[in-house]
């Protein structure tokens, strides 16, 4: 992710959503203003974000308009802006003894919100360990689908000051080519395996195939093929399908932002709060909806109020709020999700991901407190600056890093398997490298992200219209500054 240039134009980043970072408050979507941005569609984010990028402005001080500056219209006046009483004196005279304008005061350049940006580069790095290890505990420790989705709610609320048919038009060309690249890449894998179409669901089954190039609904896959001890092992394609959830979940949230967006515009705290509602009665059994239709509906209401508190955050609705209310408020929240998972654990313990009403309230309590006290960081400060190029990278690849990491967590399981086979290293070393095998793979995995970038993150770009890049880290933008 690359810092946008100064002066006029769309960003460069690749997360031009028509308002910079460092904007001011007047600049803002929504209550602040209504002037609709001219700029091309779509900011990430992010991812993107792209669904996972981007996030609400960092505020930057307001400067004078150049037309204005130094004078002042009288109360009643509608004509042309006239001299401050008493006239200030000139600096220097001008050309044919005038007086020369009073240049305006420069602008903040605009930047990201870098504090924004290492809550996703976080949430990425989060879902890595969480699918390796499996520690439920980790869905507690930071629940990055929540801080995704409120990140991106954000990013949407800012966008759709503009058309709302030109912002869902660049979401999809975001969003869409990353899956297709890596659907080109598994679904070969699994037909070479010899999955074939189910008879029994006819036609039926080659329209839910199409989930793969437009995720309305949950892409169909093998439960298992393959072969066991092998290079892909039976429940591979699971493994590897199961992260397209969140494609879905985030396709549905941009379709209904618009509506969504004027609804809470209208009736905030209902909005707000109404997939809580929903996910206490179609994710707790009150209600079953059966089906792809049943799962998209609960993924919505789950993570609904996440996103909606995205809306909150770009409208400035939570700076409205005592901190000491807001976050007393959140602390209830979540805390009625920890109890309502003591009394709902499954066999996987504390993971909240298998208990939707306790996933919804503790994720909106969580992001709550994480944007009430959102700093506005232009620049990674004190020791996070030195995590600038990785968060920088995260940021740019977050899409690519999300769609491949299950398949390649397994690559790199396979890779330290192999140390076994090595003559005298897997005889000698055998114990060490059983005891510490989750620890290498998690070694194993980052160059194996680093190769995915590599070989597929050039795909974001050109789904944003952008120059190519292999490794977007900032290098450019550090060595230009």
């Amino acid at each position: 992710m690359t810092h946008p240039p100064s002066g006029p134009g769309p960003r460069q980043d690749g997360y031009d959503d028509g308002v910079p970072y460092g904007a001011p408050l007047s600049a803002r979507p929504g209550p602040f203003t209504s002037e609709p941005s001219s700029a091309d569609p779509f900011a990430g984010d992010p991812f993107t974000a792209d669904p996972f990028t981007a996030g609400p402005l960092a505020a930057a001080p307001f400067t004078a308009d150049a037309f204005t500056a130094g004078h002042s219209v009288p109360a009643g006046h509608s004509g042309p802006p006239q001299a401050p009483y008493p006239p200030q004196a000139p600096t220097a005279p001008g050309a044919g003894g005038k007086e020369p304008a009073e240049a305006p005061a420069p602008r903040a350049k605009p930047g990201r919100d870098r504090y924004l940006d290492l809550l996703r580069a976080v949430a990425l790095v989060r879902v890595v360990f969480f699918h390796l290890f499996g520690w439920g505990w980790l869905t507690i420790l930071f629940p990055s689908m929540g801080v995704m989705f409120a990140l991106a709610g954000s990013l949407m609320a800012r966008s759709l000051s503009r058309p709302a048919g030109s912002v869902i038009r660049g979401r999809l060309r975001r969003l869409l080519p990353p899956m297709w690249a890596f659907a080109l890449v598994v679904l070969p894998m699994m037909f070479a395996l010899s999955w074939k179409p189910v008879r029994e669901e006819g036609l039926w089954w080659f329209i839910k195939l199409g989930s793969y190039v437009l995720p309305l609904g949950s892409p169909p896959y093998p439960e298992e093929i393959g072969s066991p001890g092998g290079w892909l092992e039976l429940t591979w394609a699971d493994q590897a399908a199961g992260p397209l959830w969140y494609l879905r979940a985030y396709l549905w949230f941009v379709l209904a932002s618009p509506l969504l967006l004027k609804a809470f515009r209208r009736l905030p705290w209902v909005t707000l709060l109404a997939p809580i509602g929903l996910t206490a009665v179609i994710g707790t059994g009150l209600v079953t909806v059966p089906g792809t239709l049943g799962e998209g509906l609960v993924d919505f209401a789950v993570f609904g109020s996440c996103w909606i508190l995205g809306f909150a955050h770009n409208d400035g609705l939570l700076k409205e709020i005592p901190r000491y209310l807001a976050v007393s408020s959140a602390a209830m929240v979540m805390g009625f999700g920890l109890w309502w998972a003591s009394g709902h654990l499954t066999e996987e313990g504390w993971n909240l991901d298998e208990i939707p009403l306790a996933q919804a309230t503790w994720s909106l309590g969580f992001c709550a407190i994480l944007l009430v006290y959102a700093p506005s960081w232009q620049k990674l400060p004190g020791r996070f600056a030195a995590w600038d190029s990785l968060v920088t990278l995260a940021n740019n690849r977050a899409v690519t890093i999300y769609l491949w990491h299950n398949l390649l967590l397994m690559a790199a399981a396979h890779l330290v398997e192999g140390l076994w086979s090595i003559p005298w290293f897997g005889d000698t070393f055998d114990t060490y490298i059983e005891k510490s095998y989750e620890g290498l793979v998690l070694i194993a995995i980052w160059p194996l992200l680093g190769l995915a970038i590599l070989a597929f993150g050039w795909v974001e770009d050109v789904a944003a219209k952008r120059r190519p890049r292999l490794w977007p880290n900032g290098a450019d933008r550090r060595r230009r500054a």
